[in-house]
């Protein structure tokens, strides 16, 4: 894995979750503007699946396993869009604060692929 990315990654997902809860705390729902910011999040964790599944494909294993590595990638992929689907059927304060949890999942399911990896 590359180590860089998934600290990039992880950062701007914890960003992410930071604006999201000020806007939640700030009673707002999400913005055009979150959006934007889970599309850059959401291009990071699309890189890093591309990332992993080449690293797989040239035949490199993962300590822990393929299987629960896949698994890991697949859900860190799939994290963030899904809470903002989530917030544009809540439109209310609880939108910004699912994006937020979002956030940090992401940034949590990041660490553990480092683990995986065996980082």
């Amino acid at each position: 894995m590359l180590v860089a990315l998934t600290i990039a990654t992880a950062v701007a997902a914890l960003a992410l979750a930071a604006w999201c809860g000020f806007a939640a705390y700030r009673d707002q729902p999400t913005k055009d503007w979150h959006f934007i910011g889970m599309g850059v999040v959401t291009f990071l964790a699309l890189v890093q699946l591309i990332v992993g599944i080449v690293l797989l494909a040239r035949g490199e294993d993962p300590e822990q396993g393929t299987t629960i590595f896949v698994a890991y990638l697949l859900g860190s992929f799939a994290c963030v869009p899904a809470a903002g689907f989530m917030s544009l059927a809540e439109r209310t304060r609880w939108g910004s604060l699912t994006v937020a949890a979002g956030g940090v999942v992401l940034a949590v399911l990041q660490v553990r692929l480092y683990d995986i990896w065996g980082g």
